[in-house]
């Protein structure tokens, strides 16, 4: 953007074009937000207050035309105010409401995590979240998990183990916890867990697991999605899975899993096969004693939304 200074200084230089300064300058004066500021800080002024700041008031002027008119401004999504600045005129720039409301958005979603998880889990909302089917007592414990955290977050608080067939809304279930927990200042963390133990694999050549690891067992709070979807591996189950589990029961940071298996069904199946056909029940035991200690089962039952999302 043109220097407003420079061009009123080149205005006020060249002959036979003061009167074009002076009209711009007339129409400045006349506009009501300048009248009245200059109004109510008559007394804070210097006697070269309106001269020295001439330029601020035509860029106020011009900007706030340029916004009515929905023209590029030199602040997009600002607005000028006017403000004294050591007995002189200046700008400030505010957010307008729309920035306000952009903004607000932004550090929601900045407040979730999400690895590998399905796109409307970003709008995921408890609110329009159904109760057909078991679905409500579900719904009830997540509220009663928010309402608990939110007035106690530094105490341990047992997550919720969501399990049930496909397509009755676990995955959508966590993604209103986390929203909700992020419009009340809240950090959590979802992983889709299959995709994340891929992740892992991929990250062993570069030599970046353990951090990755690190930085999902230190979340404040964790979403494990759709654990015991993928083939277990001994190296997943022992040295992600059980890192991860491990590290928050004895820090006591809450966490919350879904399933398509019970807790049961996990670690007779999932968690003590491995790829190789081996059975592994003490360490799959193992695991288990963390699950459970972490968060509280509860079977989800209900149509499958992703067959028949509007049925």
């Amino acid at each position: 953007m043109e220097n407003i200074s420079e061009t009123l200084r080149t205005l006020m230089n060249r002959k036979n074009l003061n009167h074009r300064y002076e009209a711009l300058m007339t129409a400045v004066y006349q506009d009501p937000d300048v009248r009245q500021f200059l109004a109510a800080h008559q007394n804070e002024l210097s006697s070269d207050a309106l001269e020295r700041s001439a330029a601020k008031l035509y860029e106020f002027c011009e900007e706030k035309r340029k916004i009515a008119r929905h023209e590029p401004t030199q602040a997009p999504g600002y607005q000028p105010t006017l403000v004294m600045s050591n007995h002189l005129i200046d700008i400030a720039y505010q957010p307008t409401p729309q920035m306000q409301e952009q903004q607000a958005a932004h550090a929601l979603q900045q407040r979730v995590r999400s690895i590998s998880m399905p796109k409307n889990i970003q709008t995921a909302d408890l609110k329009t979240y159904d109760q057909d089917g078991d679905r409500a007592t579900a719904l009830m414990a997540a509220l009663d998990f928010i309402d608990a955290y939110t007035q106690a977050p530094k105490r341990f608080h047992r997550g919720l183990y969501l399990y049930g067939s496909f397509g009755v809304g676990k995955t959508y279930l966590l993604g209103g916890m986390a929203n909700a927990l992020a419009a009340k200042g809240f950090n959590t963390t979802l992983i889709h867990f299959p995709s994340f133990a891929v992740e892992m694999k991929r990250s062993i050549s570069n030599n970046t697991s353990a951090d990755k690891v690190d930085a999902i067992k230190r979340a404040p709070i964790l979403m494990i999605d759709d654990i015991g979807a993928d083939a277990s591996s001994t190296w997943i189950r022992d040295d992600v899975l059980g890192v991860i589990l491990e590290y928050r029961m004895q820090e006591e940071l809450p966490t919350c899993f879904s399933s398509n298996f019970s807790m049961q069904e996990l670690q007779d199946g999932y968690l003590t096969l491995s790829q190789k056909g081996d059975e592994e029940p003490v360490k799959a035991q193992r695991i288990m004693q963390r699950v459970r200690y972490l968060a509280s089962e509860i079977e989800m039952v209900g149509r499958n939304r992703r067959l028949n999302p509007d049925a």
